[in-house]
């Protein structure tokens, strides 16, 4: 279930479609599916959130990825992302389903995505290609959720000329996903163009005195341009995903009364 299904729900109770006691009956559906004893799948966290639940494939087995999937597809959700996914395990799920799975990301969708809405454009720009993996996570997740994104690879500090020929993409942007290793020094210089908020993403990229990512988060941290916040280690999905709630919130604001 969604925010879209439980709208549709209230308006067909309104126009008489639905009774009002068939739409509890919908709602007082279980608010959560056991599948197994490994996990607890949220139906109702489109409704609290917006946004569905998304697997995290991470640590799972293909048996484990494939129930849950299931499970989400026979409760009605029509479109799952599933991040963090490995080629077996998706070989394995796209003999069952049609998987739309993204190599580079390690990202599988099942189901159409959410179409493009928004505020605006999502920027994604990385410091060098070897960050690409950890953006095309995020760009994958927030073109999912509903976003119109622009890439903007290898276009870190050591070369800065390449990111000021792209400062109509940096102006214009709605929100902006910095993702960078070694110093991580991208996000401040691209927080003191930019007008609007500046997601910052750590990557594990770098040699030995990087300490797989730390240096870069605390540089981001410790970033002067205002206007900059920090997600953790390589957490593509989750710059996504605020990137997406920043992009919506005018949304919000049609919706309530």
């Amino acid at each position: 279930m969604d925010k879209q299904f439980l709208y549709e729900l209230m308006e067909n109770v309104r126009s008489g479609k639905t009774s009002i006691e068939d739409a509890v009956l919908q709602l007082k559906t279980e608010p959560f599916a056991e599948v197994e004893d490994y996990a607890k799948v949220d139906l109702h966290r489109g409704i609290r959130q917006g946004v569905p639940e998304v697997i995290f494939g991470a640590g799972k087995t293909k048996e484990q990825i494939r129930g849950i999937a299931r499970t989400m597809l026979r409760n009605g959700q029509k479109s799952i992302l599933i991040t963090r996914l490995s080629p077996e395990a998706a070989e394995y799920l796209a003999a069952e389903v049609a998987l739309d799975y993204r190599e580079a990301s390690h990202t599988g969708i099942i189901g159409p995505a959410h179409p493009a809405s928004g505020l605006g454009t999502i920027v994604v720009a990385t410091g060098g290609t070897s960050d690409v993996p950890v953006a095309e996570e995020a760009s994958c997740a927030a073109e999912f959720l509903g976003n119109r994104v622009r890439r903007l690879y290898d276009v870190g500090v050591s070369g800065i000329h390449r990111l000021f020929l792209n400062l109509d993409a940096v102006m214009e942007a709605s929100v902006i996903i910095a993702v960078a290793g070694m110093e991580g020094a991208l996000p401040s210089v691209i927080g003191g163009l930019a007008d609007c908020p500046v997601i910052a993403v750590p990557t594990s990229v770098g040699y030995g005195a990087s300490f797989g990512g730390l240096a870069a988060l605390l540089s981001m941290l410790n970033s002067c341009a205002s206007g900059v916040s920090v997600v953790n280690i390589d957490n593509g999905f989750g710059a996504g995903y605020m990137a997406h709630m920043i992009n919506h919130m005018r949304q919000k604001e049609d919706v309530l009364p």
